[in-house]
């Protein structure tokens, strides 16, 4: 018994060098890491009329953008531009019977994008995300609150929509396809 385990641990401690962590900072086969490769992505500005909720919300998606594919350092020379177009909605799931007024609403974003590889026009990566969070409006006697909860549901959803974005690119830049 005691020498399968030590089989096991042996075979597993042989097996750890070959394995690479997705955000590390450098490859085995010498090429460029998924984190140079990303901080190369120039994020471009989410078209949004100006002064609408959406204008925000596009302006937190892209500085979430930004944060992540980075790590908060200086961006790489540009080598590919990300192109993200955001549409959002909301509905009302639970109604006061009483006064007829939503309780709880969602506040749903959807969003497309593609990278463009920046040396040849070509678009790599297109493709299509959504979020949807729920958020309570507490009573007509505290309007303010209510808004304060649309504005935190439009936070979540912006940072959900930037983290499935960055994990596409990620898994793109890793695997290529």
């Amino acid at each position: 018994m005691t020498a399968r385990i030590v089989a096991i641990i042996g075979l597993a401690g042989l097996t750890a060098g070959c394995f690479q962590p997705m955000y590390g900072d450098h490859k085995f086969s010498g090429g460029p890491s998924i984190v140079g490769k990303m901080s190369a992505v120039d994020v471009l500005p989410i078209d949004a009329p100006n002064g609408t909720r959406l204008s925000r919300v596009g302006g937190v998606v892209r500085d979430a953008l930004i944060f992540d594919l980075t790590g908060g350092g200086a961006p790489a020379p540009t080598a590919y531009r990300l192109n993200v177009k955001l549409t959002a909605n909301q509905t009302q799931v639970i109604i006061d019977i009483a006064t007829a007024r939503p309780d709880i609403q969602n506040y749903g974003i959807d969003a497309t994008y593609s990278l463009i590889e920046t040396a040849t026009g070509k678009t790599v990566v297109t493709g299509q995300t959504f979020s949807r969070v729920s958020y309570n409006i507490p009573g007509q006697q505290q309007r303010f609150v209510g808004e304060r909860g649309l504005r935190d549901a439009e936070d979540r959803a912006a940072k959900v929509i930037a983290e499935s974005i960055r994990n596409r690119l990620a898994s793109y830049f890793v695997a290529g396809t």
